[in-house]
């Protein structure tokens, strides 16, 4: 006879997966329809039916350390078929929220991000430090080691500044953007090795250590990320993986452009602006378009698809209203430029600065975190072979 096991329930936990999206949790009566119309669960213990018992009685630990919940692409084909309405779709979104959340570092900025109460507090940090910190900076800075001849004033002064609009002499110094966002980036950085360093050693403590090629794994789960394969087998959402690639591949030739803006700056010495016949540009404003698209279409996506795949969470919502803020104001602040509206540009420019900020500063402890945890968790799925199509 099999020996019994004592489950404690963590009903904090129950709760938690509620406040964060899971709000029909307590709806799923375990009758396995999730399970059978996944198209990208294996064949070996499937998910989400485990996912679901195990958020109902609070067990975090099998879930925090269990890849499944990453390979799950919330295609929401089993929210959509679902008999009960319990969305597992969601309720596997709001535990891999609550995943980042528990391997954050530091832990309270994942509390913070994931709480609307703390957004007025997260979006301060930027503002201050472009309204107040930036500007109090470069009036410190000798003009030889400034872009323009003129040294950069407040806000106030370049919206009624009649001169031609160029951000980095009338407003902030290049310099001085850079500084502060390559902080930024390491402080992701070191984010995200804290954070993924803690999950891959609960992966390995749980599941057992990996036992095929690493590298192999790295490389199948690169090439599956670049065709967005895995988004394709999805019945419900179907379009999803085509918007994601306009996202996806819109962020990386934005991440090209500003690579070969660095080079530009300060390994040719050739100042902004440039013109718009530039091929960095081009690549730039092509990508920007892109990513416009691409978030638009994930918009209409969601709102089409929101009677059977659930509208998604603040969480979902916050992390979509940021990339759109971004690609937005990037966009109207080259044509406010070119136009010479001088009252407008400026604080759409800086309204672009304070939401790059939030975007790379807090990755780590936002939806942003997915394409890294989910990484991570496809490479130790694949290297154990529990992702057996590709492993």
């Amino acid at each position: 006879m099999a020996e019994g096991k004592l489950i404690t329930p963590d009903l904090n936990f129950v709760k938690k997966i509620v406040n964060s999206g899971g709000e029909s949790l307590k709806k799923c009566y375990q009758c396995a329809t999730c399970s059978v119309v996944c198209n990208v669960t294996p064949d070996d213990k499937p998910f989400p039916r485990k996912e679901m018992i195990h958020a109902q009685w609070g067990l975090k630990d099998k879930l925090f350390a269990n890849p499944d919940i990453w390979l799950c692409h919330q295609c929401s084909d089993c929210t959509a078929f679902c008999p009960r309405g319990a969305k597992p779709g969601e309720v596997l979104g709001a535990i891999r929220k609550l995943s980042i959340e528990h391997y954050s570092f530091p832990s309270f900025l994942g509390r913070m991000v994931g709480d609307p109460k703390f957004l007025i507090f997260l979006l301060a940090l930027p503002v201050v430090l472009f309204g107040i910190v930036a500007p109090y900076v470069a009036q410190l800075i000798p003009l030889q080691y400034l872009e323009g001849s003129t040294r950069p004033g407040n806000l106030l002064e370049a919206m009624s500044s009649s001169e031609r609009i160029v951000y980095a002499e009338r407003l902030m110094p290049v310099p001085i953007i850079d500084t502060i966002f390559g902080l930024a980036a390491l402080f992701a950085v070191f984010g995200f090795f804290m954070g993924i360093t803690r999950y891959w050693k609960d992966l390995s403590a749980v599941n057992g250590k990996p036992k095929g090629s690493i590298l192999n794994a790295i490389t199948a789960t690169i090439a599956e990320f670049l065709a967005h394969k895995k988004f394709k087998k999805c019945d419900v959402t179907v379009d999803r993986s085509k918007s994601h690639l306009f996202v996806f591949y819109g962020f990386v030739g934005l991440a090209i452009t500003t690579t070969w803006a660095i080079f530009y700056l300060y390994g040719l010495q050739r100042p902004s602006p440039y013109p718009l016949y530039d091929p960095m540009k081009i690549l730039g404003n092509a990508s920007a378009i892109g990513l416009l698209l691409g978030i638009s279409w994930v918009i209409s996506n969601r709102m089409k698809n929101a009677p059977k795949a659930g509208i998604g969470s603040y969480y979902d919502w916050l992390f979509i209203s940021v990339v759109l803020t971004i690609v937005v104001t990037g966009i109207l602040s080259e044509l406010l430029r070119l136009l010479g509206v001088a009252i407008l540009a400026y604080p759409v420019y800086f309204i672009h600065l304070v939401a790059i900020f939030f975007l790379f500063a807090y990755a780590p402890f936002s939806k942003m975190a997915h394409m890294v945890y989910r990484t991570t968790a496809l490479v130790f799925a694949k290297s154990t072979g529990r992702d057996k199509e590709i492993a």
